[in-house]
């Protein structure tokens, strides 16, 4: 049995909890499904809004249920240069413009890009604050990676689907 410490008898304390009520919600990437490993999806910016405890603006893209008749409302990380109105591919077959969404193996080296996957799938996680970019240094087409300059300057391999 040890003493109960100070921090623990004042609490958890009263003003130094971060506000959360208003947030929009988390931005992510589409998940991976068959219309983007195969071909793209084409999606409209609706607006974009401001979060909360976020530098960056968001993006509320609509895209049409790849099975059912119904709309998917995604909420992404806008990138400099979107716009509302504006149609956004995502998949692989997609063209390399402002707001698309494709592999990084389709891009060439030197490309700017933001909110950058780790592994396949996992709905970006590299560069997403606001005014931050990765750059595509360099494909090895041996083994399959991407050789990605990080915010920090830090290079990272990653791999690329082909």
């Amino acid at each position: 049995m040890g003493r109960i410490i100070r921090g623990q008898r004042k609490g958890k304390g009263g003003i130094f909890v971060s506000h959360t009520t208003h947030r929009k919600g988390t931005p992510q990437h589409r998940t991976l499904d068959f219309a983007e490993r195969n071909g793209y999806i084409k999606g409209v910016v609706k607006e974009i809004i401001h979060d909360p405890g976020r530098g960056a603006p968001l993006a509320r893209v609509n895209f049409r249920h790849t099975y059912k008749y119904k709309k998917c409302k995604e909420l992404f990380i806008a990138a400099e240069g979107m716009y509302t109105g504006q149609f956004l591919y995502c998949g692989r077959k997609a063209q390399l413009t402002i707001g698309n969404v494709l592999p990084v193996s389709q891009m060439p080296e030197g490309t700017i890009i933001c909110n950058v996957e780790q592994k396949s799938g996992d709905r970006g996680c590299f560069a997403r604050t606001s005014g931050n970019y990765a750059t595509v240094v360099d494909h090895n087409e041996d083994n399959n990676t991407t050789r990605v300059r990080l915010p920090s300057g830090a290079k990272k391999s990653i791999p690329s689907t082909p």
